[in-house]
């Protein structure tokens, strides 16, 4: 019974730490890498206000569209940590990192963009903290078949001296 409570609720915590490193990752690169903060503090007058809420809403589709992608990739890294209870944080962090370069070096072919997009300090900041924040949800108890805080087993009693051998003194 205590497997399938541990199954049900990584049924529940993976989607939920994922879609927190989504979150942050998405908060990331359109404020980070689109500049979009820049964008909404040029706001002049109303008539500009509707050019610049069709720009908020394209740079949250394409950012939607490549986290999808990023995702999608990531989630290799997740089974594997799920199947081999993989729990190093540096793991998880490597995997959302390492999924979102990669997504965006294909976000390309995917969303008809030009040029993929070339500033990985952004990339890699997004990728980090969207691996650190699975990894502090859901990953450093990944692995539902392996319980975190199992009870340790009994000592292996000492062997007794003077045991039934045959050696030389068993005679």
């Amino acid at each position: 019974m205590d497997g399938v409570f541990r199954f049900i609720l990584r049924l529940l915590l993976i989607p939920t730490a994922v879609l927190v490193a989504v979150t942050a990752q998405a908060f990331i690169i359109l404020f980070g890498e689109w500049q979009l903060g820049a964008v909404l503090a040029g706001i002049a007058g109303p008539e500009e206000g509707v050019d610049v809420i069709a720009a908020v809403l394209a740079a949250s589709y394409l950012t939607i569209v490549l986290l999808g992608l990023a995702w999608a990739i990531g989630t290799i890294g997740i089974l594997f940590s799920e199947a081999f209870a993989a729990r190093s944080w540096i793991f998880h962090v490597s995997n959302g990192a390492g999924s979102l370069v990669l997504a965006t070096r294909l976000f390309p072919l995917v969303a008809g963009e030009p040029a993929p997009m070339e500033d990985l300090l952004y990339i890699l900041g997004a990728g980090f903290a969207g691996g650190l924040l699975y990894w502090l949800i859901a990953g450093w108890s990944a692995g539902f078949w392996k319980p975190v805080f199992s009870p340790r087993p009994a000592p292996v009693a000492p062997a007794r001296p003077g045991g039934t051998g045959t050696g030389p003194q068993g005679g």
